[in-house]
C-alpha cells in the first residue's frame, strides 16, 4: 500500500493536484494524466537496463521522472488506484499484432476496475495506461464501439478465452488489439518469466527497438528511433531527428522522458546507437 506521501508524489508526477474520492470521473481524470505524462517505452530495455516489475520498483521508478511498458505502468497504476480506494483486478492477456492470431499469453497484464454507478449497479471499466497509444480514457466492458480522438476501438467477446474479452484498436493503428483472460491475477510474478524474456533475451522483439509512444487528448505521439510521427484527426504526420539535441528535446518535450537515470556519457553513447540504426534502417528502407 502507498504511503500519504507516496500518493501525493505519484498523483503529482502525472500532474493530478487533488485527492477526490473514487468515482467514475476521477478515475477518468487519472487515467488520461496518466498516459499523457507517462509514456509507454522501451528505452531501458534498448539500453541493457532491465527494470523489475516488482510493484514498489515500477512506482519508484516511475516517481523518478521515468517510464516503462504495460508490466510497469498498470502494474504501478493499479496500486495507486487501490490506494485511492478503487477496486482494480489484474488479468492476463496478449497483445496480437498485425499479421497474426489473436492470443493471451501473459506478454501484457489487462486491468479491469468495478465501480457503482448512481443507482447502485455494479459497472466494469476496461482501465490501461499500458497499451501506448490506447485507450486514452477507460472503456465500459460491455460490446461496442467507441471513438476516442482519432482511434475508434471497439470491445467484443473474446475469441480465445472463454468470458474472455477483446479491445481492438483502430483499423489503421499500429498492432491489432489485446485479448483478455476473465480470471484474476494476484501479483505481478505471474508475467516475471515474460517480462526477463522481453528484457534480456536475445529474441526480444524490444532488444534493438528504441520505442516511446504516448496517448493524448486528440491522438498520439511515438519517437521510433529517429523518426517521430504525430497523429490526429488530420492523419499522421511524421519527421525525422537528425540530430541529437532534436532528440532530446523530442523525448523531453514531448514523452517527458529526460533519462533522468543516464548521465551525459550514457545519454551520447544511446542517441549514437540510434542513430547508427537509423542510418542502416534508411539504407534498407529508402532506397
Amino acid at each position: 500500500m502507498l504511503t500519504a506521501e507516496e500518493i501525493k508524489a505519484y498523483l503529482h508526477r502525472i500532474g493530478i493536484c487533488d485527492i477526490e474520492s473514487p468515482t467514475r470521473s476521477f478515475l477518468f481524470a487519472l487515467h488520461r494524466a496518466h498516459v499523457t505524462n507517462v509514456p509507454w517505452e522501451t528505452v531501458d530495455i534498448y539500453a541493457g537496463r532491465s527494470v523489475s516489475i516488482d510493484v514498489n520498483a515500477s512506482i519508484a521508478h516511475i516517481l523518478r521522472g521515468r517510464s516503462g511498458y504495460c508490466f510497469h505502468l498498470n502494474g504501478a497504476f493499479s496500486i495507486l488506484l487501490r490506494a485511492l480506494g478503487y477496486q482494480v483486478f489484474l488479468h492476463r492477456a496478449g497483445v496480437q499484432p498485425r499479421g497474426e492470431d489473436p492470443r493471451i499469453n501473459s506478454f501484457h497484464v489487462g486491468m479491469t476496475v468495478n465501480l457503482l454507478n448512481e443507482a447502485g449497479e455494479k459497472e466494469i471499466w476496461i482501465a490501461d495506461v499500458g497499451l501506448g497509444d490506447m485507450p486514452y480514457e477507460p472503456l465500459p466492458l460491455k460490446a461496442g464501439e467507441y471513438l476516442q480522438g482519432p482511434f475508434l476501438y471497439k470491445v467484443a467477446a473474446s475469441s480465445v478465452a472463454p468470458n474472455g474479452w477483446r479491445l481492438e484498436h483502430d483499423p489503421t493503428a499500429s498492432f491489432v488489439g489485446v485479448d483478455v483472460a476473465p480470471e484474476v491475477v494476484h501479483d505481478m510474478g505471474t508475467f516475471r518469466t515474460n517480462h526477463e524474456y522481453y528484457s534480456i533475451s536475445a529474441d526480444s522483439p524490444w532488444m534493438n527497438v528504441f520505442l516511446v509512444r504516448q496517448r493524448n487528448a486528440v491522438g498520439s505521439f511515438e519517437l521510433r528511433g529517429c523518426m517521430l510521427s504525430e497523429r490526429n484527426s488530420s492523419g499522421i504526420v511524421k519527421s525525422e531527428l537528425q540530430f541529437k539535441t532534436q532528440w532530446l528535446d523530442a523525448l523531453g518535450d514531448i514523452f517527458g522522458e529526460r533519462l533522468v537515470d543516464y548521465d551525459s556519457i550514457e545519454r551520447d553513447a544511446l542517441w549514437k546507437r540510434v542513430y547508427r540504426s537509423h542510418e542502416e534502417w534508411k539504407k534498407t528502407n529508402m532506397k
